[in-house]
């Protein structure tokens, strides 16, 4: 495959956690892949810088990085950003400078996974449930992590355009007594409880402490129910399940995603047989009578490990077409 004639680009995807980086060498065409812990690095700078360390060789073999896309698990609204979920504070322009480019683009990281959407192939996600999606029709995006990510992606003449949101913020809704009793556990613990407190690495915990009385952290409840080890942490699964579906129909229903709903995010796949076994795509599908709206549409699961590269990278692409 043909490089770019300009270097290499870099590609990140910045969460609460984890920061992934990778070199894309030529158009589709994605090397050195590296996952760094956000905890270990005071800044973003320093870690873009950490890994270009890492990867000199191959910069060597294509040449000085010159432009690069970051996908951040944030608003993206101006210069500065703040992230709700780290505490890294940076000027886009100031960390252009430093890392001494001549382009950095920097946006929502579900803008991002929205605008990869159209790049995946079928083995890079499977359906869950049924439902055949409209060609050429709105697709929604949900998924749970560090935080809730959520967006769309709409078709406008031949492309798309992404519509990044903070609906993870969203007020929650219980649907039964079991979802009353967590809302009301939560209200004594934070007071507002948006979806992203149920809907999360830390929601899951949230809800097994309610449930159980006792704290367990997000990966050992996981492990626990899939090895058929706990009961409650089975009912703790299969809840967070539940709560993802009814929201998974919220974004449905606001985007008027009849193209599909995909779910994303680092939490669901490492359920495997439990989600497909769990009330997720009952309570997609339970809108009373929006229901014969809802039921139609699909539900996918992405289980491509980078998803957001080809989407960061297709915006970079257009950033750098206009500056021409």
């Amino acid at each position: 495959m043909k490089a770019y004639d300009d270097g290499p680009r870099l590609l990140a995807d910045v969460g609460g956690t984890n920061a992934r980086f990778a070199l894309e060498t030529g158009p589709r065409s994605i090397e050195a892949v590296a996952v760094l812990r956000c905890d270990d690095f005071e800044n973003l700078h320093a870690a873009i810088r950490a890994y270009l360390t890492q990867v000199a060789d191959v910069v060597g073999r294509y040449g000085p990085v010159r432009h690069a896309a970051i996908a951040i698990a944030n608003p993206v609204d101006g210069d500065v950003v703040n992230m709700v979920n780290r505490h890294w504070s940076f000027s886009v322009e100031a960390v252009r400078a430093e890392a001494a480019l001549e382009t950095l683009l920097v946006e929502n990281d579900f803008a991002a996974l929205a605008m990869a959407l159209p790049h995946l192939d079928s083995g890079q996600y499977r359906q869950v449930g049924s439902g055949v999606g409209q060609r050429g029709r709105p697709l929604g995006l949900i998924g749970p992590g560090t935080g809730l990510g959520v967006a769309g992606l709409i078709p406008i003449g031949p492309g798309w355009v992404p519509l990044p949101s903070e609906a993870g913020h969203a007020t929650f809704a219980p649907a039964d007594d079991v979802e009353v009793d967590l809302l009301r556990a939560l209200w004594n613990e934070r007071g507002h409880v948006s979806c992203e407190r149920l809907l999360s690495g830390s929601g899951l915990e949230a809800i097994h402490r309610v449930l159980s009385g006792s704290d367990l952290p997000a990966h050992e409840i996981t492990r626990a129910a899939l090895d058929g080890d706990s009961a409650v942490c089975i009912e703790a699964v299969m809840r967070f399940c539940a709560i993802l579906g009814t929201v998974a129909g919220n974004v449905a229903l606001a985007f008027g995603a009849t193209g599909g709903v995909y779910i994303g995010g680092g939490i669901v796949p490492r359920f495997g047989a439990l989600f497909d076994r769990s009330p997720f795509r009952a309570r997609f599908e339970d809108k009373g009578r929006m229901n014969s709206f809802v039921a139609p549409i699909p539900t996918y699961l992405i289980t491509e490990k980078y998803p957001a590269f080809p989407g960061i990278s297709a915006m970079l692409a257009e950033r750098l077409v206009s500056q021409q």
